[in-house]
């Protein structure tokens, strides 16, 4: 089953087990209609959490889950990351990816021909940036339609014309 981070607990809050949640998601409404999550350290160790509570505010989503009613049950939480299953990924706008659609995406240059592969996408603060392999190095490239010329999610390849200029 392959699971996908949606969410991580940053820290508890109060007294009754409510968690503070850092969204890993271009839909954060959609932690308001979930039920339950994968969630653990890692993809490797997760447990099922049922959510009785959900509220978003601030930037963040609030959760409550069954069997956590205290702030030291909380805290053992801090720092587990929030899974959701491929069934539950909502569908993309376009023009629009998620991250491990992205991952392992061939880099073409403008003759496209085969320079690297993409191993990270990063989030900067003026845009994502792009850290592709290439050979024994890794570069980073902006993620913008500048120098993005092509984008096949289909075929799990991007082109960039002036990747000369990254090395």
């Amino acid at each position: 089953m392959e699971l996908y981070i949606t969410g991580v607990i940053l820290k508890p809050k109060g007294l009754k087990g409510e968690v503070k949640v850092e969204l890993v998601t271009d839909f954060p409404e959609s932690f308001l209609s979930r039920h339950e999550y994968y969630a653990g350290k890692s993809v490797d160790s997760v447990e099922r959490l049922k959510v009785k509570k959900a509220a978003l505010s601030a930037g963040f989503a609030w959760l409550f889950f069954e069997g956590i009613d205290s702030m030291e049950k909380a805290e053992l939480l801090t720092g587990w990351k929030l899974f959701i299953t491929e069934d539950q990924l909502l569908p993309q706008p376009e023009n629009r990816a998620y991250l491990h659609e992205i991952i392992g995406m061939k880099v073409l240059d403008s003759n496209r021909k085969e320079v690297g592969f993409v191993t990270s996408v990063i989030k900067m603060p003026a845009n994502e940036v792009y850290e592709v392999q290439v050979g024994e190095k890794k570069i980073l490239l902006p993620a913008i339609a500048e120098f993005v010329d092509e984008f096949n999610l289909s075929e799990k390849y991007m082109v960039i014309p002036r990747f000369d200029e990254f090395l």
